[in-house]
Protein backbone atom coordinates (compact mmCIF):
# COMPACT_ATOMS: atom_id res chain seq x y z
CA UNK A 1 0.00 0.00 0.00
CA UNK A 2 1.36 3.81 -0.75
CA UNK A 3 1.91 6.08 1.94
CA UNK A 4 -0.74 8.68 2.41
CA UNK A 5 -0.61 12.09 2.57
CA UNK A 6 -3.11 14.06 4.49
CA UNK A 7 -3.39 17.62 4.65
CA UNK A 8 -6.08 18.82 6.80
CA UNK A 9 -8.46 21.48 5.33
CA UNK A 10 -9.25 24.93 7.53
CA UNK A 11 -7.22 23.04 10.05
CA UNK A 12 -6.96 26.39 11.88
CA UNK A 13 -10.40 27.50 11.59
CA UNK A 14 -11.39 24.63 12.49
CA UNK A 15 -9.51 24.01 15.58
CA UNK A 16 -10.34 28.01 16.60
CA UNK A 17 -14.28 26.98 15.37
CA UNK A 18 -14.04 23.74 18.33
CA UNK A 19 -11.64 25.57 20.58
CA UNK A 20 -14.43 27.16 23.03
CA UNK A 21 -16.87 23.95 23.70
CA UNK A 22 -13.76 21.92 24.47
CA UNK A 23 -11.90 24.35 26.97
CA UNK A 24 -12.79 22.53 30.18
CA UNK A 25 -11.99 19.35 31.76
CA UNK A 26 -13.60 16.60 30.73
CA UNK A 27 -14.55 17.73 26.94
CA UNK A 28 -15.41 15.35 24.47
CA UNK A 29 -15.08 15.97 20.23
CA UNK A 30 -16.36 13.11 18.46
CA UNK A 31 -14.75 13.53 15.04
CA UNK A 32 -17.35 11.26 13.04
CA UNK A 33 -14.84 11.46 9.61
CA UNK A 34 -11.46 10.46 11.47
CA UNK A 35 -9.62 9.55 8.38
CA UNK A 36 -5.67 10.05 8.86
CA UNK A 37 -6.66 11.92 11.70
CA UNK A 38 -5.30 15.47 10.90
CA UNK A 39 -8.14 17.65 13.14
CA UNK A 40 -8.09 14.89 15.89
CA UNK A 41 -4.28 15.66 16.50
CA UNK A 42 -4.73 19.11 15.81
CA UNK A 43 -6.99 19.26 18.57
CA UNK A 44 -5.45 16.83 21.00
CA UNK A 45 -2.40 18.82 20.46
CA UNK A 46 -3.55 22.40 20.95
CA UNK A 47 -6.39 21.92 23.28
CA UNK A 48 -5.19 19.55 26.45
CA UNK A 49 -8.17 19.71 28.02
CA UNK A 50 -10.56 17.72 25.25
CA UNK A 51 -10.15 13.72 24.20
CA UNK A 52 -11.72 12.52 20.98
CA UNK A 53 -13.57 10.10 19.52
CA UNK A 54 -12.47 9.26 16.25
CA UNK A 55 -14.97 7.49 14.06
CA UNK A 56 -14.46 5.82 10.77
CA UNK A 57 -16.02 3.31 8.81
CA UNK A 58 -12.39 2.06 7.39
CA UNK A 59 -10.55 0.14 9.07
CA UNK A 60 -7.85 0.89 7.18
CA UNK A 61 -7.92 4.78 8.00
CA UNK A 62 -8.29 3.85 12.07
CA UNK A 63 -5.10 1.56 12.06
CA UNK A 64 -3.28 4.42 10.76
CA UNK A 65 -4.41 7.09 12.48
CA UNK A 66 -4.67 4.98 16.20
CA UNK A 67 -1.22 4.76 15.15
CA UNK A 68 -0.63 8.66 14.82
CA UNK A 69 -2.41 9.29 17.79
CA UNK A 70 -1.32 6.72 19.92
CA UNK A 71 1.04 9.54 21.89
CA UNK A 72 -1.90 11.18 23.54
CA UNK A 73 -3.00 7.42 25.38
CA UNK A 74 -6.49 7.22 26.51
CA UNK A 75 -7.04 10.92 25.20
CA UNK A 76 -7.92 9.22 21.87
CA UNK A 77 -10.66 6.63 21.25
CA UNK A 78 -11.11 5.18 17.97
CA UNK A 79 -14.35 3.49 16.43
CA UNK A 80 -14.94 1.96 13.30
CA UNK A 81 -18.63 2.66 12.19
CA UNK A 82 -20.63 4.57 9.77
CA UNK A 83 -20.97 8.66 11.22
CA UNK A 84 -25.00 7.89 11.33
CA UNK A 85 -24.94 5.49 14.17
CA UNK A 86 -23.54 8.17 16.31
CA UNK A 87 -26.04 7.44 19.12
CA UNK A 88 -25.20 4.03 19.18
CA UNK A 89 -21.52 4.91 19.43
CA UNK A 90 -22.12 6.93 22.51
CA UNK A 91 -24.26 4.85 24.15
CA UNK A 92 -21.21 2.19 23.79
CA UNK A 93 -19.07 4.43 25.50
CA UNK A 94 -21.47 5.79 28.07
CA UNK A 95 -21.42 9.61 26.55
CA UNK A 96 -25.07 11.17 27.49
CA UNK A 97 -23.83 14.48 25.64
CA UNK A 98 -20.40 15.52 24.36
CA UNK A 99 -18.89 18.70 23.55
CA UNK A 100 -18.56 19.22 20.28
CA UNK A 101 -19.14 16.91 17.02
CA UNK A 102 -17.10 17.59 13.76
CA UNK A 103 -17.69 16.38 10.09
CA UNK A 104 -14.99 16.51 7.27
CA UNK A 105 -16.89 15.44 4.52
CA UNK A 106 -16.35 13.82 1.19
CA UNK A 107 -13.66 11.62 0.50
CA UNK A 108 -10.21 11.50 2.48
CA UNK A 109 -6.62 11.93 1.44
CA UNK A 110 -6.09 8.56 2.27
CA UNK A 111 -8.08 6.94 -0.25
CA UNK A 112 -7.85 9.23 -2.98
CA UNK A 113 -3.52 8.53 -2.50
CA UNK A 114 -3.70 5.15 -2.15
CA UNK A 115 -4.02 3.53 -5.52
CA UNK A 116 -5.57 0.02 -4.27
CA UNK A 117 -8.98 2.18 -3.50
CA UNK A 118 -10.26 3.09 -6.52
CA UNK A 119 -11.17 6.21 -5.87
CA UNK A 120 -8.67 8.78 -7.67
CA UNK A 121 -9.13 8.82 -11.84
CA UNK A 122 -5.24 9.44 -12.52
CA UNK A 123 -4.19 6.40 -12.65
CA UNK A 124 -5.87 3.05 -13.28
CA UNK A 125 -6.69 1.16 -10.33
CA UNK A 126 -10.21 -1.24 -9.35
CA UNK A 127 -13.04 0.29 -9.48
CA UNK A 128 -13.84 -0.21 -5.76
CA UNK A 129 -14.56 2.89 -4.06
CA UNK A 130 -15.97 1.66 -0.76
CA UNK A 131 -15.38 3.44 2.13
CA UNK A 132 -15.55 0.76 4.05
CA UNK A 133 -15.59 -3.20 2.92
CA UNK A 134 -18.64 -3.88 2.58
CA UNK A 135 -21.61 -3.14 -0.31
CA UNK A 136 -21.66 -2.43 -4.03
CA UNK A 137 -18.47 -1.55 -5.79
CA UNK A 138 -18.29 1.33 -8.29
CA UNK A 139 -17.84 -1.52 -10.85
CA UNK A 140 -21.02 -3.16 -9.67
CA UNK A 141 -23.11 0.13 -9.87
CA UNK A 142 -21.61 0.37 -13.32
CA UNK A 143 -22.47 -2.92 -14.45
CA UNK A 144 -26.10 -3.70 -12.97
CA UNK A 145 -28.04 -0.05 -12.94
CA UNK A 146 -30.04 0.64 -15.47
CA UNK A 147 -29.59 3.82 -18.41
CA UNK A 148 -32.28 5.59 -15.83
CA UNK A 149 -30.33 4.85 -12.67
CA UNK A 150 -27.07 5.68 -13.94
CA UNK A 151 -28.10 8.93 -15.36
CA UNK A 152 -29.66 9.80 -12.19
CA UNK A 153 -26.53 9.05 -10.09
CA UNK A 154 -24.51 10.77 -12.64
CA UNK A 155 -26.90 14.14 -12.73
CA UNK A 156 -27.57 14.14 -9.23
CA UNK A 157 -23.85 13.37 -7.35
CA UNK A 158 -21.84 14.40 -10.10
CA UNK A 159 -23.97 17.31 -11.64
CA UNK A 160 -22.40 16.09 -14.91
CA UNK A 161 -24.68 17.71 -17.57
CA UNK A 162 -23.92 14.92 -19.99
CA UNK A 163 -25.52 12.57 -17.45
CA UNK A 164 -27.60 10.50 -20.04
CA UNK A 165 -25.11 10.21 -22.63
CA UNK A 166 -22.48 8.59 -20.38
CA UNK A 167 -25.26 6.50 -18.68
CA UNK A 168 -25.96 5.05 -22.71
CA UNK A 169 -22.03 4.57 -23.54
CA UNK A 170 -21.48 2.69 -20.41
CA UNK A 171 -24.81 0.08 -20.76
CA UNK A 172 -23.47 -0.16 -24.81
CA UNK A 173 -20.18 -0.82 -23.49
CA UNK A 174 -20.70 -3.12 -20.99
CA UNK A 175 -22.30 -5.31 -23.24
CA UNK A 176 -18.72 -5.66 -24.80
CA UNK A 177 -16.73 -6.07 -21.52
CA UNK A 178 -17.85 -5.43 -17.87
CA UNK A 179 -16.29 -2.35 -16.53
CA UNK A 180 -13.91 -3.78 -13.70
CA UNK A 181 -10.72 -0.72 -14.38
CA UNK A 182 -10.81 3.40 -13.78
CA UNK A 183 -8.60 3.62 -16.91
CA UNK A 184 -11.39 2.14 -19.48
CA UNK A 185 -14.17 4.42 -17.07
CA UNK A 186 -12.04 6.88 -17.97
CA UNK A 187 -10.92 6.40 -21.96
CA UNK A 188 -15.00 6.50 -22.38
CA UNK A 189 -15.36 9.96 -20.42
CA UNK A 190 -12.58 11.38 -22.51
CA UNK A 191 -15.16 9.73 -25.86
CA UNK A 192 -18.33 11.20 -25.01
CA UNK A 193 -17.56 14.23 -23.03
CA UNK A 194 -17.30 16.94 -25.53
CA UNK A 195 -13.95 18.61 -26.33
CA UNK A 196 -15.06 22.06 -25.42
CA UNK A 197 -16.96 20.84 -21.83
CA UNK A 198 -13.59 18.99 -21.32
CA UNK A 199 -11.38 21.88 -21.64
CA UNK A 200 -13.38 23.83 -18.56
CA UNK A 201 -14.17 22.50 -15.26
CA UNK A 202 -11.38 20.17 -13.94
CA UNK A 203 -10.46 17.02 -15.51
CA UNK A 204 -13.95 15.12 -17.01
CA UNK A 205 -13.66 12.26 -15.06
CA UNK A 206 -13.91 14.39 -12.25
CA UNK A 207 -17.96 14.93 -11.85
CA UNK A 208 -18.46 10.69 -12.72
CA UNK A 209 -16.00 9.74 -10.21
CA UNK A 210 -17.73 12.06 -7.45
CA UNK A 211 -21.33 10.40 -8.58
CA UNK A 212 -20.00 6.93 -8.61
CA UNK A 213 -18.80 7.43 -4.79
CA UNK A 214 -21.42 9.23 -3.77
CA UNK A 215 -23.69 6.61 -4.84
CA UNK A 216 -21.72 3.19 -3.40
CA UNK A 217 -21.24 5.01 -0.09
CA UNK A 218 -25.14 6.43 0.61
CA UNK A 219 -23.23 9.49 1.49
CA UNK A 220 -26.14 11.89 1.25
CA UNK A 221 -28.58 9.38 3.30
CA UNK A 222 -25.51 8.91 5.84
CA UNK A 223 -25.66 12.67 5.90
CA UNK A 224 -29.26 13.36 6.43
CA UNK A 225 -29.26 10.72 9.25
CA UNK A 226 -26.31 12.11 11.34
CA UNK A 227 -26.89 15.73 11.25
CA UNK A 228 -29.95 15.54 13.41
CA UNK A 229 -27.66 12.61 15.33
CA UNK A 230 -25.07 15.36 16.08
CA UNK A 231 -27.15 18.01 16.98
CA UNK A 232 -29.09 16.34 19.21
CA UNK A 233 -25.69 14.43 21.16
CA UNK A 234 -24.39 18.30 22.14
CA UNK A 235 -24.89 19.75 25.22
CA UNK A 236 -24.83 23.70 26.21
CA UNK A 237 -22.47 25.47 24.92
CA UNK A 238 -21.40 22.54 22.42
CA UNK A 239 -21.14 23.28 18.95
CA UNK A 240 -21.47 21.46 15.46
CA UNK A 241 -18.83 21.79 12.74
CA UNK A 242 -18.65 20.51 9.31
CA UNK A 243 -16.91 20.79 5.90
CA UNK A 244 -18.94 20.20 3.01
CA UNK A 245 -17.35 19.90 -0.64
CA UNK A 246 -20.21 19.45 -2.83
CA UNK A 247 -23.45 21.78 -2.96
CA UNK A 248 -26.01 18.65 -2.19
CA UNK A 249 -24.16 17.68 1.38
CA UNK A 250 -23.77 21.50 2.00
CA UNK A 251 -27.55 22.31 0.98
CA UNK A 252 -28.54 19.42 3.80
CA UNK A 253 -26.04 21.31 6.23
CA UNK A 254 -27.27 24.51 5.55
CA UNK A 255 -31.18 23.31 5.85
CA UNK A 256 -30.21 21.64 9.25
CA UNK A 257 -28.53 24.33 10.95
CA UNK A 258 -31.04 26.75 9.57
CA UNK A 259 -34.51 24.57 11.24
CA UNK A 260 -32.09 24.76 14.67
CA UNK A 261 -31.38 28.54 14.65
CA UNK A 262 -34.64 29.60 13.12
CA UNK A 263 -37.12 31.26 15.39
CA UNK A 264 -40.27 30.63 15.03
CA UNK A 265 -41.74 33.68 17.16
CA UNK A 266 -43.76 36.44 14.77
CA UNK A 267 -41.25 38.96 13.19
CA UNK A 268 -43.47 41.44 14.32
CA UNK A 269 -43.23 40.43 18.53
CA UNK A 270 -41.56 43.14 20.18
CA UNK A 271 -39.82 40.50 22.29
CA UNK A 272 -38.77 36.89 22.39
CA UNK A 273 -40.63 35.04 25.15
CA UNK A 274 -38.52 32.77 27.48
CA UNK A 275 -38.35 29.28 26.51
CA UNK A 276 -39.48 30.41 22.73
CA UNK A 277 -35.68 31.15 21.41
CA UNK A 278 -33.87 28.52 19.28
CA UNK A 279 -32.07 25.90 20.57
CA UNK A 280 -28.77 26.58 18.64
CA UNK A 281 -27.02 30.13 17.27
CA UNK A 282 -25.25 30.43 14.40
CA UNK A 283 -21.38 30.78 14.58
CA UNK A 284 -20.17 31.19 11.24
CA UNK A 285 -21.67 34.05 9.33
CA UNK A 286 -23.09 31.51 6.06
CA UNK A 287 -20.58 29.29 4.84
CA UNK A 288 -16.62 30.07 5.21
CA UNK A 289 -14.60 29.25 2.54
CA UNK A 290 -10.74 28.71 1.76
CA UNK A 291 -8.39 31.41 0.89
CA UNK A 292 -6.66 31.71 -2.10
CA UNK A 293 -2.97 30.68 -0.38
CA UNK A 294 -4.49 27.67 1.10
CA UNK A 295 -6.22 26.31 -2.50
CA UNK A 296 -2.73 27.17 -3.73
CA UNK A 297 -1.17 24.84 -1.32
CA UNK A 298 -3.93 22.35 -0.98
CA UNK A 299 -6.41 22.24 -3.98
CA UNK A 300 -8.72 19.88 -2.50
CA UNK A 301 -9.54 22.95 -0.24
CA UNK A 302 -11.37 24.69 -3.24
CA UNK A 303 -14.51 23.97 -2.94
CA UNK A 304 -14.80 23.64 0.86
CA UNK A 305 -18.01 25.27 2.70
CA UNK A 306 -17.63 25.50 6.60
CA UNK A 307 -20.45 25.84 8.60
CA UNK A 308 -21.01 25.81 12.18
CA UNK A 309 -23.56 26.43 15.18
CA UNK A 310 -23.70 26.06 18.85
CA UNK A 311 -26.61 24.74 21.41
CA UNK A 312 -27.61 27.86 23.22
CA UNK A 313 -30.35 25.42 25.47
CA UNK A 314 -32.05 22.19 25.34
CA UNK A 315 -35.31 21.42 25.07
CA UNK A 316 -37.17 21.48 28.02
CA UNK A 317 -39.07 18.35 27.56
CA UNK A 318 -36.01 16.58 26.80
CA UNK A 319 -36.81 15.71 23.44
CA UNK A 320 -35.07 15.82 20.32
CA UNK A 321 -34.30 19.53 18.78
Amino acid sequence: MANPRHVPVLLDRVVALLAPALDHDGAVLVDCTLGLGGHSEAVLERLGRARVVGVDRDPAALELAGARLAAYGDRFTGVQAVYDELPDVLAELGLDRVDAVLFDLGVSSMQLDVRERGFAYAEDAPLDMRMGSTGLTAAEVLNTYSHAELTRVLRDYGEEKFAKKIAGAVVREREKEPFTSSARLVELLYAEIPAPARRTGGHPAKRTFQALRMEVNDELAVLRRALPAALDAVGVGGRVVVEAYHSLEDRLVKQAFTAVTRSEVPPDLPFVPAGSEPPFKTVTRGAEKANAEEIAQNPRAASVRLRAVERVHLPSTGAAS
